[in-house]
Formats: structure tokens, sequence, C-alpha cells
């Protein structure tokens, strides 16, 4: 249970990673990611990194500088500019939808407008899931210059595009329906210099 615990990435550059594991039994028509991390990078970094065999920016959270978000989904991109951060923790969600292929960004609890990104795709479930990376190939093919460092924590995946409620819920810490990939029973394993600790303050 990583409930109150974040995973600190303590090089710069690094070539650690954390691998989740999700049970994905089908591919992905709808999705939303979140997670939260703290860093005082300002070079290019990934956050969340799916890969499958046919795609390795299956989908992807980047940052490529501090007042820039960019999510993939099956290689292409949309890019969502933010105020830069006040060296303090951000919170983001990003959802996407198939049918209308409306991906959403959510940054510390609030929605950012709304941006077309790969109408009826499909997003493969055969997937290498990593936090710390970016995949250029499946399950590798890393960059040093693209790694992150810092503290990440509250990773989730569900197989479903969140209300605003939930996703509200999602930056308070609240209840949240069943997800693919959940923080409080999270089925990972740490691959290089990567420490579990506790988190220094709410």
């Amino acid at each position: 249970d990583l409930y109150r615990k974040v995973f600190v990435f303590r090089k710069d550059p690094s070539d650690a990673f954390v691998v989740l594991r999700a049970q994905l039994e089908q591919p992905l028509h709808n999705f939303t990611v979140c997670l939260r991390s703290y860093t005082d990078l300002t070079r290019p970094h990934s956050l969340f990194s799916y890969a499958t065999k046919a795609q390795d920016n299956e989908i992807l959270l980047f940052k490529p500088k501090p007042e820039e978000y960019r999510f993939y989904v099956g290689g292409k991109f949309v890019t969502f500019r933010v105020p830069e951060g006040r060296r303090d923790w951000e919170h983001v969600c990003a959802s996407w939808e198939s049918a209308t292929g409306i991906a959403e960004f959510w940054l510390n609890g609030k929605p950012w407008p709304r941006k077309g990104l790969q109408r009826v795709y499909t997003v493969g479930n055969a997937a290498s899931i990593l936090l710390g990376q970016e995949q250029d190939s499946f399950g590798g093919g890393f960059d040093l210059y693209n790694s992150f460092s810092g503290e990440l924590a509250d990773v989730y995946l569900w197989d479903a595009g969140l209300s605003p409620d939930k996703m509200r819920a999602a930056f308070l810490s609240l209840r949240l329906p069943p997800a693919l990939l959940a923080w409080k029973s999270l089925s990972y394993e740490v691959k290089g210099d990567v420490v579990v600790k506790p988190r220094l303050r709410e």
C-alpha cells in the first residue's frame, strides 16, 4: 500500500524507472491517467509511458519544459500550456475518448480547454507501462535526458473517462472508482535508483 508514500527518483539524469503491472483484459477505447509529480527539472522529462509493440508512445505524459505538457495517444500528441509551476507538487489528469477524439487535461483540479486527438483510435492492451523514462521501444530505448528526477505519487489509470467530480476527487485524494492501476494497490517493480519514502507533507 503506497498510501501517503512517494517514489523518489534520486539521480539526474537517471537510468532508473518503475515498471507498473495492470490487468488489461481488452484494448482501451477510453481512459484516464492521473499522477502527482514534484521536481525542479527544467529539461524535458517523461512522467507516464505506456508502450505497445506497435507503438512506443501509445500513451505518454511528457513535460518538454516547465510551462508545457504533452499528452500522446497512439504516437500523436496535443500540447497544453500551463503557468510555470511554483516548484510545488503538480497533479495532472489526462483523459481520452475514442468515439469523439476528445482529450481532456486537468491540472491541480482545474480543466484546460479540450483538444482533439486520434478519433476512433484503439489503444492496445499488451503494454509495457513505466514511470520515470520514455520508451522508444517496447520496455526500453531510453534517453537519459528525458528521464524523470524528483518525486512521483498517486498514479492511477482507468479504462473510462472520469467525470469532472471524479477528476476533482483525484486531485483532492478522495474516494475514487476501481482502477486498472491504483496507487493504494499498485503492482510495481523498481529498476535502479528509486526509493519509496513517506510524503513530506500533505
